[in-house]
């Protein structure tokens, strides 16, 4: 403890010196702009200024993302304590929003919490595999969202928004030395020329096997020539008409996939990628009511495990332990109509999924028409505002095989929030929401024998389902940023396996659960509040579950932590340097600990869990050059106090990691 404090003041100290130092140079706040006037896309899937959304919204906007060291989404949201976060060495990373979380593998279907890409599915639940340098926003909408998005959006919906070039040219060039040889290189441009808009970014990361917190050299961590792309380009038309085109790319071509550290495996490795692009069109009448949107996309997230001592069971050949393949494509067609201070937003959605998986030796096929229907009211010279929805899926599922196995199934969804502006700064808000969660292919139509045992699809299995009902309060005052939410969820026909039979296994909906809890935020910009030239701003989130049970034996969910929470400070001059110190904390869960299972006794249940981890940051313009761009230099220290410390049992993460970096800005 005495060593930890030593440290922390000695970050305070040196975070301090240009506090005093510079306080001087730096720039007067501005006016606090209210983050209620901040624009949000996801709720209504069109523009709204955050003031007149029901759900609690969150906007990581690109100067948090900057102050962070993440390369990936995963550890962004890691450190800001969103929820459950489920993270693994080798490129893998979930997320849980309210009890609920991503897939990891296959289609993002087979989820609970939905990930988009500029506004449409991502095709996957791993959100390692979405890098952060070409981002201008994150935005996560808490709660049901199916009456907008559909499937898998029980927990939430996290959408990530990539940058469009704008007037004002930009570029950068960035180099990273860090631990465990750790070495990283990006670079990137946007701007705008006449009608044409471009922004883009490359990125290239390596790093060898990671040391523990204990000392233990972690084999097989380690990645190679782990590549990222993203695009972004369009051209003007007409007025308010654009043709886009939208590229990701992330490639890992050889990265570790080690077992749990007692094992400590040096061979396993594994391929691992995720590609898209999107066809978009965008339009609205000139000063007129309406605007529209269409857009085709096409995907492929791939896995691919590899042990080169093809040391496993006959029937893995060529070493291959795993495959996990998932293409995707779709369209989107939306007509946004404004009207007497509401507002309607109508459209079609439809997304195909054909997926691989090596355990289960058949392709499935997914096919996912729906409409949908939202709006927004205004009533009461604005003061209270009505948000009802409803949307309609149909699903058609398929298995390739000789039986020609094929089901079908549909939902509806409504949605209703209400939001009451009792003061220009002071919103009360309560929403209701459903969700759901198809039951896939396998579930619905398996016929195949494997290790010995036959799995049985059951074609009568309802869709997995929740109600949410929830209310909220968001408060802003000069520089005082507060909310709070109290959510309740009922979760009911959880599909679970079932045994039919000795060797025999299907699938059951028998399975009811609750959750309940607080969600809340406070943040204060002292430097504000008191005309200050510099920025103090201490921060607090956090997600307390009062209650996670299921309902048929009473005892709490698994995997799912208690709380999770995120708290820190922020000091900066508002241009030239800034200085973060961040803590992530997630708490207790109850787990399976597999890591000390031996077959054929039964799996005991553990509790796990309960740790902080601190990160440091600080960054410093070394020379600006008017007109030609500028130097900075940035430094990190990730898990500051050397924690000993995993998100998931048996997989510790890295201990004390100390990293460097210098960029060029235009």
């Amino acid at each position: 403890m005495v060593k930890k404090l030593m440290v922390l003041g000695m970050i305070m100290l040196v975070g301090g010196i240009p506090v005093f130092g510079w306080a001087q140079e730096g720039a007067k706040p501005e006016p606090a702009v209210s983050p209620l006037d901040e624009i949000i896309v996801t709720a209504s899937r069109t523009e709204e200024q955050k003031r007149d959304i029901a759900y609690n919204a969150t906007l990581i906007d690109e100067d948090e993302i900057r102050m962070s060291g993440a390369t990936d989404l995963g550890g962004l949201l890691a450190e800001l304590g969103i929820g459950y976060i489920g993270k693994y060495p080798g490129a893998l990373t979930t997320v849980g929003i309210r009890g609920f979380r991503t897939d990891s593998h296959g289609n993002d279907l087979r989820g609970m919490v939905l990930v988009l890409l500029n506004g449409r599915r991502a095709g996957t639940g791993n959100i390692a595999k979405i890098m952060t340098k070409n981002i201008e926003r994150i935005e996560i909408v808490r709660g049901p969202a199916a009456a907008q998005y559909g499937a898998a959006a029980i927990g939430g919906v996290i959408n990530v928004i990539t940058k469009q070039g704008n007037e004002k040219p930009e570029a950068f060039a960035e180099g990273v030395l860090g631990s465990w040889g750790h070495t990283e290189y990006s670079f990137g441009l946007s701007g705008k020329y006449k009608k044409f808009d471009f922004s883009g970014s490359f990125t290239e990361l390596d790093q060898d096997d990671y040391q523990t917190a204990a000392g233990d050299i972690y084999y097989n961590t380690g990645f190679k020539d782990q590549k990222n792309i993203s695009l972004n380009a369009g051209v003007e038309f007409l007025p308010q008409n654009r043709i886009g085109v939208i590229y990701n790319y992330f490639d890992s071509p050889k990265v570790g996939h080690p077992s749990y550290l007692s094992q400590n495996n040096l061979d396993n490795f594994k391929e691992t990628s995720l590609k898209s692009i999107d066809l978009i069109y965008t339009g609205a009448t000139p000063d007129g009511p309406f605007s529209w949107m269409a857009r085709y996309f096409d995907g492929k997230d791939k896995d691919k495990w590899v042990d080169p001592t093809a040391s496993n069971p006959d029937g893995w050949d060529d070493g291959i332990a795993y495959d996990s393949n998932s293409d995707q494509h779709g369209a989107q067609a939306q007509l946004t109509w404004d009207f007497d201070n509401s507002q309607l937003v109508g459209g079609l959605d439809w997304v195909h999924y054909e997926t691989f998986q090596s355990t289960n030796p058949k392709t499935s096929t997914y096919n996912n028409p729906a409409l949908y229907l939202l709006g927004t009211f205004r009533l009461f010279e604005e003061r209270f505002i009505l948000s009802p929805g409803i949307r309609y899926d149909t699903y058609d599922f398929e298995v390739i095989d000789p039986a020609g196995n094929k089901e079908s199934n549909d939902s509806w969804s409504p949605k209703l929030g209400l939001v009451y502006l009792v003061m220009e700064n002071l919103k009360l808000r309560a929403n209701y929401g459903h969700g759901f969660k198809v039951p896939d292919a396998r579930e619905l139509s398996a016929n195949y024998t494997t290790w010995g045992t036959t799995y049985q699809g059951n074609p009568d299995l309802n869709p997995e389902s929740s109600d949410t009902y929830e209310g909220g309060i968001d408060f802003f005052y000069k520089a005082l940023d507060l909310s709070a939410t109290y959510f309740h969820t009922n979760f009911t026909d959880k599909i679970q396996q079932v045994t039919l039979s000795p060797g025999v296994e299907s699938w059951e909906n028998k399975g009811d659960a609750t959750i309940a809890g607080f969600e809340g935020n406070l943040s204060i910009d002292f430097g504000s509040w008191f005309n200050w030239a510099f920025e103090l701003r201490p921060y607090f989130n956090f997600v307390y579950l009062t209650q996670y049970k299921n309902k048929q034996d009473d005892k709490d969910l698994q995997y799912i932590p208690d709380v999770t929470a995120a708290y820190g400070i922020v000091v900066s001059d508002r241009d030239s340097w800034f200085a973060r110190l961040n803590v992530a904390y997630q708490g207790n869960q109850w787990i399976d600990d597999y890591e000390n299972w031996v077959w054929p006794a039964a799996v005991q249940e553990i509790e796990f869990g309960g740790f902080n981890v601190a990160d440091f940051m600080i960054s410093k313009k070394l020379v600006e050059f008017p007109g030609y761009g500028s130097f900075t230099v940035r430094g990190e220290v990730m898990n500051l106090f050397d924690e000993e410390y995993a998100y998931v049992k048996g997989f510790p993460m890295p201990g004390r990691s100390y990293f460097i970096g210098l960029s060029y800005n235009y």
